[in-house]
């Protein structure tokens, strides 16, 4: 078979496929990207048996064929050719390809197509369309709160639910959670929910920056894989099995103090404050004050570094309730923070050992929830001695209820 077509697109579908590649692989052939042409477009695919990714790019071909080379080589050197167009011959001896360039040429030996991984086919289930843009934005806000370590496999997942013209999606980590739900194009037929490799849907995220309009979601009939369709490109994923904790429990349903504030300073004063709380075992506190009379309310973000130094930032902001104060891991506090839009942030709590819920008005389906460090407050109330930093996390572990 051969293929022609432009250098910068061929790259960008190497690009895209990339994720999937095997890092480490005791089946050498998942380190490789399977070539093949499809409905006269030339198929990328690459898979490491978890999550497999392909991407369609425009081509002319002439004849059939199919061939794996080594991702990272045939990769760095399409990178690395100088003009637009690109050739690939696709041999049968030995397997592998040969790539011209203008005058540049490279021949790469592979591995026969019949020994790559076959892709799971994903049907029998239920499937729906969802914008692009609501998926990635919502995919943005609550990936993040996923668990990074497998001791709780299913915290490495997103919950995915499908109910009539909805979609919701939620993480948690055991320190914090994120929920957001959103509209689909078309209503589903049964209510659906399985928990997706968070991993899996970073990537769909990544690749939705393509200009896609739409995602179409499969889940196959017995809730062990997915596919997500985008314009030019296609994940298909082994499901999370387990049992996600019961997330709408661990939402407070009421505050005892609410403050609005300007997202830009808020932001602006916890990135301040972090560079101080690097060295204070992680830790922001926040002091929520009603203020007297026709005094506005006003949010002090605070750090403190022993024997560095402190900093303290005060900011105006619209308070109902009591005067109160919570103290934050500032990773998480910052992390929230920078996936909101808009001009303000709604910050709900009680006391310094509940809850902090973070709402933003230009993601009004959107709930993120922090649970407090434990710190010991002077009478003051602008200082405070913290305990050792593992121990604040072992507390907000079992105190906080996210004992997921």
């Amino acid at each position: 078979m051969q293929v022609t077509c432009l250098r910068e697109n061929l790259s960008r579908g190497l690009a895209n496929v990339s994720r999937a590649v095997a890092a480490r692989a005791t089946l050498p052939v998942t380190q490789n990207v399977l070539l093949e042409g499809d409905d006269g477009q030339l198929k990328l695919t690459a898979t490491n048996t978890e999550i497999s990714i392909s991407t369609w790019i425009g081509a002319q071909i002439e004849g059939e064929g199919r061939v794996t080379v080594p991702a990272r080589m045939f990769t760095d050197f399409v990178n690395s050719l100088p003009g637009q167009t690109v050739d690939i011959e696709f041999k049968n001896e030995p397997v592998g390809v040969v790539v011209t360039c203008d005058k540049f040429n490279g021949e790469i030996n592979g591995i026969a197509s019949e020994e790559f991984p076959p892709i799971p086919t994903v049907d029998g289930g239920s499937s729906v369309t969802i914008p692009a843009d609501t998926f990635r934005g919502a995919l943005e806000r609550v990936v993040l709160a996923a668990a990074t370590d497998d001791s709780r496999p299913v915290l490495t997942g997103v919950k995915v639910e499908l109910a009539g013209d909805t979609f919701t999606l939620a993480a948690a980590d055991g320190f914090r959670l994120a929920v957001e739900s959103g509209k689909l194009n078309a209503p589903v037929n049964a209510e659906v929910g399985v928990i997706v490799p968070a991993k899996t849907l970073a990537e769909v995220e990544r690749l939705l920056g393509d200009g896609s309009a739409s995602v179409e979601l499969s889940i196959d009939a017995d809730g062990r894989s997915a596919k997500f369709r985008l314009d030019t490109s296609e994940v298909v994923t082994a499901l999370v099995q387990g049992t996600f904790p019961d997330y709408e429990k661990l939402i407070p349903t009421s505050w005892g103090t609410k403050a609005t504030i300007d997202l830009a300073g808020m932001v602006q004063a916890t990135r301040a404050a972090s560079i101080f709380a690097r060295d204070g075992s992680g830790i922001i506190r926040v002091i929520v004050n009603p203020g007297d009379g026709d005094a506005s309310g006003a949010v002090k973000v605070i750090s403190r570094a022993e024997e560095v130094g402190s900093n303290e930032n005060e900011l105006d902001a619209a308070v109902d309730g009591d005067e109160t104060k919570v103290a934050f891991n500032s990773k998480f506090l910052m992390d929230v923070l920078n996936v909101l839009s808009g001009k303000e942030v709604v910050l709900e709590t009680t006391t310094p050992s509940s809850p902090g819920v973070f709402r933003s008005a230009n993601h009004e389906g959107y709930t993120h929830v922090v649970m407090p460090m434990f710190v010991q407050w002077c009478s003051a109330g602008l200082r405070a001695l913290h305990i050792a930093a593992i121990d604040c996390h072992r507390c907000i572990f079992q105190v906080g209820d996210l004992n997921l």
